[in-house]
Protein backbone atom coordinates (compact mmCIF):
# COMPACT_ATOMS: atom_id res chain seq x y z
CA UNK A 1 0.00 0.00 0.00
CA UNK A 2 1.30 3.46 -0.90
CA UNK A 3 2.36 5.78 1.91
CA UNK A 4 0.04 8.82 1.95
CA UNK A 5 2.01 12.01 1.28
CA UNK A 6 0.77 15.58 1.80
CA UNK A 7 -0.48 17.70 -1.10
CA UNK A 8 2.14 19.55 -3.16
CA UNK A 9 0.55 22.88 -2.30
CA UNK A 10 1.81 22.44 1.27
CA UNK A 11 5.44 22.82 0.12
CA UNK A 12 7.69 25.30 1.89
CA UNK A 13 9.66 28.05 0.13
CA UNK A 14 12.26 25.49 -1.00
CA UNK A 15 9.67 23.13 -2.47
CA UNK A 16 9.96 20.63 0.38
CA UNK A 17 6.65 18.96 1.13
CA UNK A 18 7.48 16.18 3.58
CA UNK A 19 10.36 14.21 5.09
CA UNK A 20 9.74 10.52 5.76
CA UNK A 21 7.69 7.72 4.27
CA UNK A 22 9.19 4.97 2.17
CA UNK A 23 10.39 4.10 -1.33
CA UNK A 24 7.92 1.32 -1.95
CA UNK A 25 7.19 1.41 -5.70
CA UNK A 26 3.52 2.14 -5.02
CA UNK A 27 4.51 5.13 -2.87
CA UNK A 28 6.84 6.45 -5.57
CA UNK A 29 4.17 6.04 -8.26
CA UNK A 30 1.55 7.80 -6.14
CA UNK A 31 4.00 10.62 -5.39
CA UNK A 32 4.73 11.35 -9.05
CA UNK A 33 1.07 11.24 -9.94
CA UNK A 34 0.38 13.99 -7.42
CA UNK A 35 3.39 16.10 -8.42
CA UNK A 36 6.01 15.04 -5.86
CA UNK A 37 9.41 13.38 -6.18
CA UNK A 38 12.10 12.18 -3.75
CA UNK A 39 15.32 14.14 -3.78
CA UNK A 40 18.48 14.90 -1.85
CA UNK A 41 18.46 14.87 1.93
CA UNK A 42 19.43 12.70 4.87
CA UNK A 43 18.47 9.17 5.81
CA UNK A 44 14.80 10.18 5.94
CA UNK A 45 13.29 10.65 2.48
CA UNK A 46 12.54 14.27 1.45
CA UNK A 47 9.68 14.78 -1.03
CA UNK A 48 9.62 17.91 -3.18
CA UNK A 49 7.29 19.90 -5.40
CA UNK A 50 9.28 22.95 -6.59
CA UNK A 51 7.69 26.21 -7.66
CA UNK A 52 8.47 26.96 -10.43
CA UNK A 53 8.83 23.60 -12.16
CA UNK A 54 11.23 22.96 -15.02
CA UNK A 55 9.53 21.45 -18.08
CA UNK A 56 10.14 21.12 -21.81
CA UNK A 57 7.74 19.95 -24.48
CA UNK A 58 8.46 16.66 -26.21
CA UNK A 59 10.27 17.43 -29.47
CA UNK A 60 11.39 20.86 -28.23
CA UNK A 61 14.78 20.13 -26.74
CA UNK A 62 17.50 22.09 -28.51
CA UNK A 63 20.81 20.47 -29.39
CA UNK A 64 23.16 22.69 -31.35
CA UNK A 65 24.38 21.77 -34.81
CA UNK A 66 27.89 21.72 -33.34
CA UNK A 67 26.88 19.14 -30.71
CA UNK A 68 25.23 16.87 -33.27
CA UNK A 69 28.07 17.29 -35.77
CA UNK A 70 30.54 16.38 -33.05
CA UNK A 71 28.51 13.24 -32.22
CA UNK A 72 28.41 12.17 -35.88
CA UNK A 73 32.12 12.75 -36.32
CA UNK A 74 32.95 10.56 -33.35
CA UNK A 75 30.49 7.82 -34.27
CA UNK A 76 28.50 8.11 -31.05
CA UNK A 77 25.32 6.04 -30.81
CA UNK A 78 22.21 6.34 -28.64
CA UNK A 79 20.56 3.38 -26.90
CA UNK A 80 17.39 3.08 -24.87
CA UNK A 81 17.05 0.80 -21.84
CA UNK A 82 20.31 -1.01 -22.56
CA UNK A 83 21.51 -0.82 -18.94
CA UNK A 84 19.02 0.93 -16.64
CA UNK A 85 20.74 0.06 -13.35
CA UNK A 86 24.10 1.02 -14.82
CA UNK A 87 22.72 4.39 -15.95
CA UNK A 88 21.55 5.05 -12.39
CA UNK A 89 24.95 4.14 -10.97
CA UNK A 90 26.70 6.41 -13.45
CA UNK A 91 24.39 9.28 -12.46
CA UNK A 92 25.09 8.53 -8.80
CA UNK A 93 28.88 8.65 -9.22
CA UNK A 94 29.05 11.80 -11.34
CA UNK A 95 30.66 14.67 -9.36
CA UNK A 96 28.40 17.70 -9.04
CA UNK A 97 29.16 21.24 -7.95
CA UNK A 98 28.30 21.99 -4.31
CA UNK A 99 27.46 18.32 -3.57
CA UNK A 100 29.67 15.96 -1.60
CA UNK A 101 27.50 12.86 -1.86
CA UNK A 102 24.55 11.54 -3.86
CA UNK A 103 20.87 11.14 -3.12
CA UNK A 104 20.84 8.11 -5.47
CA UNK A 105 21.40 5.64 -2.64
CA UNK A 106 21.24 1.84 -2.92
CA UNK A 107 17.63 2.02 -1.67
CA UNK A 108 16.75 4.51 -4.42
CA UNK A 109 18.45 2.33 -7.04
CA UNK A 110 16.55 -0.75 -5.86
CA UNK A 111 13.19 1.08 -5.97
CA UNK A 112 13.71 2.50 -9.45
CA UNK A 113 15.12 -0.73 -10.86
CA UNK A 114 11.88 -2.37 -9.75
CA UNK A 115 9.94 0.39 -11.52
CA UNK A 116 12.03 -0.29 -14.62
CA UNK A 117 11.11 -3.97 -14.33
CA UNK A 118 7.46 -2.89 -14.30
CA UNK A 119 7.94 -0.87 -17.50
CA UNK A 120 7.78 2.52 -15.77
CA UNK A 121 11.48 3.37 -15.47
CA UNK A 122 13.56 4.09 -18.57
CA UNK A 123 17.07 5.20 -19.48
CA UNK A 124 18.67 6.68 -22.59
CA UNK A 125 22.44 6.72 -22.99
CA UNK A 126 25.06 7.78 -25.51
CA UNK A 127 27.82 5.30 -26.30
CA UNK A 128 31.28 5.71 -27.77
CA UNK A 129 31.73 2.19 -29.06
CA UNK A 130 30.75 0.03 -26.10
CA UNK A 131 31.47 2.73 -23.50
CA UNK A 132 28.60 4.80 -22.05
CA UNK A 133 29.60 8.46 -22.02
CA UNK A 134 26.38 10.27 -21.10
CA UNK A 135 22.73 9.76 -20.43
CA UNK A 136 19.77 10.06 -18.12
CA UNK A 137 16.97 8.07 -16.55
CA UNK A 138 13.42 8.75 -15.40
CA UNK A 139 9.86 7.49 -15.10
CA UNK A 140 6.87 7.62 -17.43
CA UNK A 141 3.23 8.07 -16.53
CA UNK A 142 0.65 8.71 -19.23
CA UNK A 143 2.23 11.14 -21.70
CA UNK A 144 4.81 12.58 -19.29
CA UNK A 145 8.46 11.60 -18.90
CA UNK A 146 9.75 12.57 -15.46
CA UNK A 147 13.50 13.04 -15.71
CA UNK A 148 15.45 12.08 -12.61
CA UNK A 149 19.17 12.59 -13.17
CA UNK A 150 21.76 13.02 -15.93
CA UNK A 151 25.47 12.32 -16.30
CA UNK A 152 28.21 12.84 -18.85
CA UNK A 153 31.73 11.56 -19.37
CA UNK A 154 32.27 13.49 -22.62
CA UNK A 155 31.21 17.03 -23.46
CA UNK A 156 27.85 17.17 -25.23
CA UNK A 157 26.90 13.56 -24.51
CA UNK A 158 24.11 14.29 -22.01
CA UNK A 159 22.71 17.01 -24.28
CA UNK A 160 22.57 14.53 -27.14
CA UNK A 161 20.82 11.96 -24.91
CA UNK A 162 18.16 14.48 -23.88
CA UNK A 163 17.65 15.64 -27.48
CA UNK A 164 17.31 12.06 -28.77
CA UNK A 165 14.86 11.23 -25.99
CA UNK A 166 12.80 14.33 -26.74
CA UNK A 167 12.58 13.53 -30.46
CA UNK A 168 11.56 9.92 -29.81
CA UNK A 169 8.96 10.93 -27.22
CA UNK A 170 7.40 13.39 -29.66
CA UNK A 171 7.01 10.77 -32.40
CA UNK A 172 5.28 8.43 -29.91
CA UNK A 173 2.66 10.85 -28.65
CA UNK A 174 4.28 12.05 -25.43
CA UNK A 175 3.57 15.60 -24.35
CA UNK A 176 6.06 16.77 -21.75
CA UNK A 177 9.43 16.15 -20.14
CA UNK A 178 9.39 17.06 -16.46
CA UNK A 179 12.85 18.41 -15.61
CA UNK A 180 11.84 19.03 -11.98
CA UNK A 181 14.03 21.98 -10.94
CA UNK A 182 14.60 24.72 -13.54
CA UNK A 183 18.24 25.65 -14.18
CA UNK A 184 20.06 27.91 -16.63
CA UNK A 185 21.56 24.83 -18.29
CA UNK A 186 18.12 23.31 -18.91
CA UNK A 187 16.79 26.68 -20.10
CA UNK A 188 19.57 26.76 -22.71
CA UNK A 189 18.21 23.45 -24.02
CA UNK A 190 14.64 24.72 -24.31
CA UNK A 191 13.17 24.14 -20.84
CA UNK A 192 10.67 26.57 -19.33
CA UNK A 193 9.84 27.43 -15.72
CA UNK A 194 6.17 26.80 -15.01
CA UNK A 195 4.34 27.91 -11.88
CA UNK A 196 3.40 24.94 -9.73
CA UNK A 197 -0.29 25.55 -10.34
CA UNK A 198 0.14 25.30 -14.12
CA UNK A 199 2.23 22.15 -13.83
CA UNK A 200 -0.26 20.45 -11.52
CA UNK A 201 -3.12 21.29 -13.89
CA UNK A 202 -1.31 19.63 -16.81
CA UNK A 203 -0.40 16.70 -14.57
CA UNK A 204 -4.06 16.21 -13.63
CA UNK A 205 -5.04 16.23 -17.30
CA UNK A 206 -2.28 13.73 -18.04
CA UNK A 207 -3.68 11.34 -15.42
CA UNK A 208 -6.45 10.37 -17.85
CA UNK A 209 -4.04 9.73 -20.75
CA UNK A 210 -3.41 6.12 -21.76
CA UNK A 211 -0.15 4.65 -20.53
CA UNK A 212 2.69 4.79 -23.05
CA UNK A 213 5.51 3.33 -20.98
CA UNK A 214 6.09 -0.39 -21.87
CA UNK A 215 9.49 -1.43 -23.26
CA UNK A 216 11.81 1.02 -24.97
CA UNK A 217 14.55 -1.47 -25.84
CA UNK A 218 13.61 -1.42 -29.53
CA UNK A 219 13.50 2.37 -29.87
CA UNK A 220 15.81 3.81 -32.54
CA UNK A 221 17.25 7.26 -31.97
CA UNK A 222 17.14 9.88 -34.72
CA UNK A 223 20.35 10.62 -36.57
CA UNK A 224 22.21 13.49 -34.85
Amino acid sequence: MAFALPAPETADAHGLVYVGGDLDPETVIAAYRQGLFPWRGGAAIPWYSPDPRGVVGAGRVRASHKTRQHARGRGWTVAFDRDFAGAMQRCATTPRAHETDTWITPDVVAAYVELHRRGVGHAVEVYDGDTPIGGLYGLTFGRFFHGESMYFRASGASKLALWALSECLATRGFELIDCQVPTRHLASLGAEAWPRRRYLARLAANAAAPSLHASWADWVAPRP
